[in-house]
């Protein structure tokens, strides 16, 4: 699902341990309420965020750690 990251001014954004401190391309993630997860490109605070859902999240953070996407 996709939202404005405008409308999730309450959340607590965080930048992702990988992306870089050089202005370059970082991704932020932030956990809201419901216990959902949004994820939108810090250079552009105020326009799209992708929302996963808990479970969504959950297995897709498993599968990067368990090396389901090569070459990432």
């Amino acid at each position: 699902m996709t939202a404005k990251a405008d409308t999730l001014n309450d959340s607590a954004w965080f930048k992702s341990s990988y992306s870089d401190n050089q202005g370059g391309a970082c991704v932020e993630g932030a956990r809201l309420a419901d216990g959902s997860m949004a994820v939108r490109d810090s250079k552009d605070p105020h326009g799209p965020a992708l929302r996963f859902t808990a479970d969504a999240w959950r297995s897709f953070a498993s599968a990067v750690g368990d090396g389901e996407f090569p070459g990432v």
